[in-house]
């Protein structure tokens, strides 16, 4: 490939994988104008491509990458936390597309589910980084480059930002149950507020959009919040106490506490 090139074009790649992120990236490439053999389903080969993209499990990643062997010059894998080596098997170059996405069933798919998503790419040779580079961009992504020693971290801190989130927003609907809210009740009630807490750590960075009782350092607040907890969801008690304790340094370096 040209090294100044930053989209793909009249290019033909197979996916394989036919769950969340191989659906949603077999339509986006679709409508980006590549052509696409795919997704393959479980011992389904992609021919006369010049990449193939393993969308599966990453404890299926080797075993896939293995069976596409002399199927392409180039294949990638689209899992975070996995290191290149486990394409190994597939005898070529190989490379790395992460999409710092989340796609969820029932959402929405093809190039808005991507465009303007972080990428994380790489590859063994600067040809493979290259094209998962390229392919980045073609579907509106913004690529950074990591390499395998850093993929735990990544991906952990990904994790943390959008899969934990989900589960602190499951656990506060159970703790509004305390308050009569049914779980779609306090949901419609929550996200509006999960939406502007975002909004203002975009805007400000952690430290000063941290609001509420820890911030302002009302530990009678805090400490009824706690009661409440151990009535309503003693289940999430240890959670509650793990958060105020994590909240209280990021408060002390706060540079703006406004009540919330």
């Amino acid at each position: 490939m040209n090294p100044t090139i930053n989209r793909l074009t009249d290019v033909r790649l197979g996916v394989i994988g036919a769950g969340r992120v191989g659906n949603a990236l077999c339509l986006a490439l679709r409508e980006a104008g590549l052509e696409v053999e795919g997704p393959a389903g479980r011992g389904e080969i992609p021919h006369g491509c010049a990449a193939i993209v393993l969308c599966v499990p990453d404890a299926e990643i080797a075993g896939v990458a293995r069976a596409t062997a002399g199927a392409a010059p180039l294949v990638g894998h689209t899992s975070g936390a996995t290191p290149l080596s486990d394409l190994a098997p597939a005898g070529v170059p190989a490379f790395g597309l992460h999409p710092l996405q989340t796609f969820a069933a029932g959402a929405g798919d093809g190039l808005d589910a991507f465009a303007g998503a972080g990428c994380a790419v790489a590859g063994t040779t600067p040809g493979a980084l290259e094209f998962a580079t390229a392919l980045a961009r073609t579907l509106g992504m913004t690529p950074f480059e990591i390499d395998d020693e850093g993929r735990a971290a990544y991906h952990a801190a990904a994790s943390i930002a959008s899969n934990f989130m989900v589960t602190l927003q499951a656990a506060a609907e159970s703790i509004a149950a305390g308050a009569g809210l049914e779980p779609h009740e306090a949901r419609a009630l929550l996200v509006p507020l999960l939406r502007r807490t975002v909004d203002n750590l975009a805007e400000l960075g952690p430290a000063a959009a941290l609001t509420g009782p820890v911030a302002r350092g009302d530990e009678r607040t805090i400490e009824a919040q706690r009661h409440a907890v151990a009535d309503v969801a003693p289940h999430l008690l240890d959670l509650f106490d793990e958060l105020v304790r994590h909240t209280r340094p990021l408060a002390a370096t706060s540079v703006s506490k406004v009540p919330a």
